[in-house]
């Protein structure tokens, strides 16, 4: 039996393929139209709809690439299901290089939305109704914030033997966060509508990072291949098995300075560790910053400056933190340098 078109934003997708739609959003002052532009490729064969989307922060670019490359691997020629591709979500804030919408508001703290209410929650109803309900898996890329990065991670509610365990496993980051859902974001509500969702946090805001662009890339054609969209043999060396964070937390600074850090992004750091220290211009006045348990640093500010309480170094918890290093290490070992051309 030939597979049915997809209807989706007001446009019939044929099986067998690939469709760009830009989806209306509202219009600038001037009158200029907005459109949240997405790329779908439906399969002729019957499986899952993969929604992969970017720039929910607008300010948070790694994704933009990520969904870019994906579009133009030759992985996914003959693809099973459908791939919903929606590389730049919040086009307010991507054009004005910020996180947030117009309205100050942050557009993953305003689902399911409301075609009644603020600018982010029309905004997030749209995408919703128009984009977000037709998937049976997503795939949420983001970044840190600005002057913070983050080492690549997957943040997931884990069940054991849910549909979103098996893809948080096959995504291959070094790491795990088994992360509480946030209300008014998009995982929170992928989640109850019963949709398995993964966030991959890699890298920082307004920076292509090739570290982690690179795994973010491999990491969604391993889902994909894990839910069966894919077909060829898969020929490269699967990366070593991710460990699961049982909590996190972040050390702060204990006065306002300049900071000088004395750790790096995945690092393994000991209860009590020195990981940097902040002083005055002068050097008159110094704090210590000590790690709050033993674990891995995935996440860290990159801006020197400092005020006192402010977060700058972000440590993951885990049971057996000798394999999560192991997989921190393979995962850097694993790395290779771009192409000159790549850009």
């Amino acid at each position: 039996m030939a597979r049915a078109p997809l209807d989706l934003a007001g446009t019939r997708i044929a099986p067998g393929t690939r469709t760009q739609i830009d989806v209306p959003v509202a219009r600038l002052y001037t009158h200029a139209p907005i459109y949240i532009p997405l790329e779908v490729v439906h399969g002729r064969q019957s499986g899952p709809t993969l929604l992969v989307c970017g720039g929910i922060h607008g300010d948070e670019i790694n994704g933009v690439e990520i969904v870019r490359r994906i579009l133009r691997s030759k992985q996914i020629n003959g693809l099973r299901g459908t791939l919903i591709a929606a590389p730049i979500v919040n086009v307010f804030g991507f054009v004005q290089h910020s996180r947030y919408l117009p309205d100050r508001r942050d557009l993953n703290r305003c689902f399911p939305g409301s075609e009644s209410g603020s600018l982010g929650g029309r905004v997030a109803a749209l995408f919703r109704e128009q984009i977000v309900d037709h998937a049976t898996h997503i795939i949420d890329l983001h970044t840190g914030a600005i002057h913070r990065t983050n080492l690549p991670q997957i943040r997931a509610q884990l069940e054991p033997g849910s549909e979103t365990e098996r893809m948080a496993n096959a995504f291959g980051a070094p790491v795990i966060l088994n992360a509480e859902l946030r209300e008014g974001s998009l995982r929170h509500y992928a989640q109850s509508r019963g949709i398995p969702v993964l966030t991959y946090e890699a890298g920082e805001a307004l920076r292509f990072d090739e570290w982690a662009i690179s795994p973010g890339v491999r990491g969604v054609l391993r889902v994909m291949r894990r839910l069966g969209m894919l077909t060829g043999e898969h020929r490269r060396r699967e990366p070593p098995a991710a460990e699961v964070a049982n909590g996190s937390s972040w050390a702060r600074a204990p006065i306002d300075g300049i900071v000088r850090p004395l750790v790096r992004l995945g690092a393994r750091v000991a209860k009590g560790e020195l990981l940097g220290r902040v002083a005055d211009p002068f050097g008159n006045a110094e704090g210590e910053v000590l790690s709050m348990a033993d674990g891995i640093v995935i996440g860290m500010s990159r801006l020197p400056m400092a005020n006192e309480g402010e977060a700058l170094f972000h440590v993951a918890r885990f049971d057996a933190i000798e394999e999560a290093e192991s997989a921190v290490e393979g995962f850097h070992s694993s790395l290779t340098p771009p192409p000159d051309s790549l850009y």
